[in-house]
């Protein structure tokens, strides 16, 4: 009865540790067990019922009391268990040595993998990192010796702050807490701060997180390389987003076709839009539709725009600097406001070019240097004062080289101890009161420089120049010594007067041309004195009027002049002269010797007038008288050339025509002196009227022809740049022209040609005549135009000399002028001008 508990226990004790391992047992034996149980609890009931109701017969049918029975059905229940345990042990036995072949093999394959992965986790190009769920120390496997500024220890390896850069540890950092805690996976780019790149992936296994650092070849160096540049300008770029979209100033973006991508929310808000992205959608547009254009048309030749644009924002009209870049179709632009800050720079640069303007009137040079001595303002007599170039005072020098630049122009004089000077110069930046110090520099001129600390630092410099002062004042000490030396040594008295009528100053000559040695005059003496000491030696005394002008109270003080005559003789030119401060100075000098001669002169002149008088009376009357016995004579030279007259021999013929000759010459003679002669009495008249250019100059031509043909003279005439007509007195043009071409043909050589030419030359005409003669030498030609003066100089014949007045007079009165051209070798232009229209044709036409 106790053999088989232990079994029963034994199974038991496995199925309990079967059930403790987790396994559970398979269904036959679930159904065994489950059958053994049923058929010891029905043994047991059926039992237990017999031995209430009635005797049950077993075993050759012997009588069985009810615990027999019962002890039967135990063990029969019992038996049939173990019988079926029994069983059940060998079916299993047999399944578990199945079990536990496979799960060697499998245990052998998993430590095949186990093998392999621990070969590929220790190789040298990566290195891994497992964090476990019970948050023990992380496993380190593998390494990566091969790239440059990885650290082989775990402690260091671990603080990747030590051995990357800080961007990128603080971003493995974050992606390794985000994996442990939330599983996120993630791959990134690290950078060690030697420069080489690692590929870092993050994976989330079961319990485990296992980030790997991998060595990347040179193109997963590239890629790397980029991905890292990619973060980081991801980064920055969501930095700059969000820094731009916090922007007070409106910006945005443009594609290719114009049409507004991005804006921040400064750029709604100025165009009254509740989102950026309503303003895009709606289109709404900070630009005016030109401005806008502008700006495509400029991005077309240049990518970079700017501009100070009007803009309305919120009702108002503010000024914004729009800054635009367009670079591969994409336009980037930002307006910033400027109406403030244009307001304030408009009043700064009023009041700087205010006090600028002021500063440069002044003739005192002035620098003003900042805190840190460099200089921010000069006006312009400080350049001319040390001459510099505007280049190098615009560069803002500091204060130690301009001084070291006028030391070495030599513009400083020289000091015993340079560095202490300057230093001691400089010291006005670190002092509190103003400091003044006296230049003499080499050019001479006296400087007063005052430096003046300004409260929040720098020092204003003020270039005194008081050469002129004092040259003025030593000028005014030496012109007041020159002076009374001077006034002491003049011929001419002098007397100054003051306005309350006594006498400031005078000199010697006063004293001696009035006769005022006994009298004693002295400074401060009144005039009333003086005139009474005076009018004792002339008989019509001007000291009334110096009286009233010297001690009267007219506005108006005139400068007169005048002279008096003394009882000896002398005659003294007196000037009365108003100065500053209400003086008068009275100035004498004797002028007797001048009157004399004066009168003297007068008295000539007198009788040269009269002279020429007789002379011009002379002229006309024997001219008048003239003219008659030579018409006579004329008139019957040429009865006596006619055949009705009765014949003449050869010799008579000759003398007739010598008589008609001389008579036409002294007939010339005579018209031209009354022409002067009526000219000279300005009783000329003029008959102005349309002249033919062409033909004057013909008629001119022909009336000189016999006298060129006897000599063989061509005569040249070019009018083709003449006007048609003139207006001119024609008979008067005419004794131009001959009188021109007669002295032409006076001194042109034989087998010669004369040139008559005629050309308009704005509101003139010019009448020129050449003749290739021998010119005419200074001498001569500074008399040409003088009356009764002939000169031969190479010509045929000796004139009267008027042929040349009469062409100056005639031309002079149409209002024209008179050149002469002449030379050695290239003989002589006459060039007469003539206005287009004389004046009395210019009065006749009004």
């Amino acid at each position: 009865m106790r053999g088989p508990a232990p079994r029963a226990l034994g199974i038991g004790g496995q199925t309990a540790r079967d059930n403790a391992s987790g396994a559970r047992p398979r269904a036959p034996v679930r159904g065994l067990l489950m059958g053994s149980t049923a058929l010891a609890t029905g043994l047991a009931s059926t039992v237990f019922a017999l031995a209430q109701d009635r005797p049950l017969s077993v075993l050759g049918s012997s009588d069985l009391g009810a615990y027999e029975v019962i002890q039967f059905a135990t063990f029969a229940g019992i038996m049939g268990a173990a019988m079926l345990s029994a069983i059940w042990l060998i079916r299993e036995r047999a399944r578990i040595a199945s079990e536990n072949l496979n799960l060697r093999e499998r245990i052998a394959e998993l430590n095949a993998i186990l093998q392999r992965s621990e070969a590929m986790l220790t190789t040298k190009d990566q290195r891994t990192v497992v964090w476990t769920s019970d948050r023990r120390r992380p496993d380190l496997i593998g390494m990566l010796s091969g790239v440059a500024g990885v650290p082989e220890e775990r402690s260091t390896f671990l603080a990747f702050g030590r051995w990357l850069t800080p961007r990128s540890a603080a971003t493995l950092d974050n992606a390794v807490a985000a994996l442990r805690e939330a599983g996120t996976q993630f791959d990134i780019v690290a950078e060690t701060q030697a420069g080489a790149l690692l590929e870092v992936q993050g994976r989330k296994a079961g319990a485990h997180a296992v980030v790997r650092f991998l060595s990347v070849t040179e193109r997963q160096r590239e890629l790397a390389r980029l991905k890292a540049e990619h973060a980081s300008l991801a980064a920055d770029h969501e930095a700059l987003q969000a820094l731009l979209g916090d922007l007070d100033m409106p910006l945005w973006l443009r594609g290719a076709t114009g049409r507004l991508h991005y804006v921040n929310q400064a750029y709604a808000v100025a165009v009254e839009a509740e989102t950026p992205e309503a303003a895009i959608a709606a289109g709404k547009e900070l630009l005016a539709t030109r401005a806008r254009e502008d700006m495509a048309r400029h991005h077309l030749t240049e990518p970079f725009f700017q501009q100070t644009l009007p803009i309305v924002v919120g009702g108002d009209r503010r000024l914004f600097a729009v800054t635009s870049v367009s670079s591969n179709g994409v336009a980037a632009g930002i307006a910033v406001d400027k109406s403030d800050i244009e307001a304030l720079r408009a009043e700064h640069d009023r009041t700087l070019r205010s006090h600028a303007e002021t500063l440069d009137q002044l003739s005192t040079a002035v620098a003003i240097f900042d805190a840190d001595e460099k200089l921010r303002f000069f006006n312009q007599a400080f350049q001319k004062l040390w001459e510099f170039e505007p280049g190098f005072l615009e560069s803002q020098p500091d204060n130690t080289m301009v001084l070291d630049r006028l030391r070495s122009d030599g513009k400083l004089a020289e000091q015993p101890e340079w560095r202490r000077w300057k230093e001691n110069l400089l010291s006005a930046y670190r002092s509190v009161e103003p400091q003044e110090h006296w230049w003499h520099i080499p050019d001479g001129r006296t400087l007063r420089v005052v430096a003046s600390p300004h409260p929040s630092g720098g020092v204003t410099w003020v270039f005194e120049n008081l050469t002129e002062r004092f040259d003025l004042e030593s000028r005014y000490n030496a012109a007041v010594r020159v002076q009374g030396e001077t006034l002491d040594n003049l011929a001419e008295g002098v007397a100054v007067f003051g306005p309350d009528g006594k006498l400031r100053l005078f000199n010697p000559a006063f004293v001696t041309l009035w006769r005022l040695e006994e009298e004693g005059i002295a400074p401060d003496t009144h005039i009333a004195l003086i005139r009474k000491a005076c009018e004792r030696h002339c008989a019509e005394s001007p000291w009334p009027d110096f009286v009233a002008a010297v001690t009267g109270f007219d506005d108006e003080r005139r400068e007169t002049h005048g002279q008096v005559e003394l009882h000896d003789g002398t005659i003294l030119s007196h000037a009365l002269i108003p100065l500053p401060n209400g003086q008068i100075m009275m100035t004498f000098v004797d002028v007797t010797d001048s009157v004399n001669f004066e009168r003297a002169l007068q008295d000539k002149n007198e009788a040269l007038q009269r002279a020429d008088q007789l002379k011009n009376d002379f002229v006309q009357h024997v001219s008048y008288e003239l003219r008659s016995p030579l018409t006579n004579i004329i008139g019957f030279t040429e009865l006596l050339t006619m055949p009705d007259t009765g014949p003449m021999n050869e010799r008579q013929r000759e003398y007739v025509d010598h008589i008609a000759s001389s008579s036409s010459v002294l007939l010339t003679i005579v018209n031209d002196i009354l022409d002067l002669a009526t000219v000279d009495a300005g009783i000329m008249e003029l008959d102005i009227g349309e002249v033919q250019v062409t033909r004057i100059v013909g008629e001119a031509a022909e009336l000189i022809g016999e006298k060129l043909r006897e000599h063989q003279i061509a005569i040249a005439m070019d009018t083709a740049a003449a006007p048609p007509t003139l207006f001119a007195d024609e008979n008067r043009l005419r004794q131009v022209l001959f009188n021109l071409l007669s002295n032409a043909a006076n001194y042109a050589p034989e087998r010669s040609t004369i040139t008559l030419s005629c050309r308009q030359n704005g509101d003139q005409i010019e009448f020129c005549v050449h003749d290739d003669g021998p010119g005419m030498p200074p001498e001569i030609l500074d008399a040409a135009f003088e009356r009764f003066e002939p000169h031969a100089n190479g010509g045929r014949r000796r004139g009267a000399g008027l042929g040349l007045s009469i062409v100056k007079s005639f031309v002079e009165l149409h209002g024209g002028s008179v050149e002469i051209d002449t030379g050695k070798a290239r003989g002589t232009s006459v060039i007469c001008r003539f206005p287009t229209v004389p004046r009395g044709a210019q009065a006749a036409a009004e």
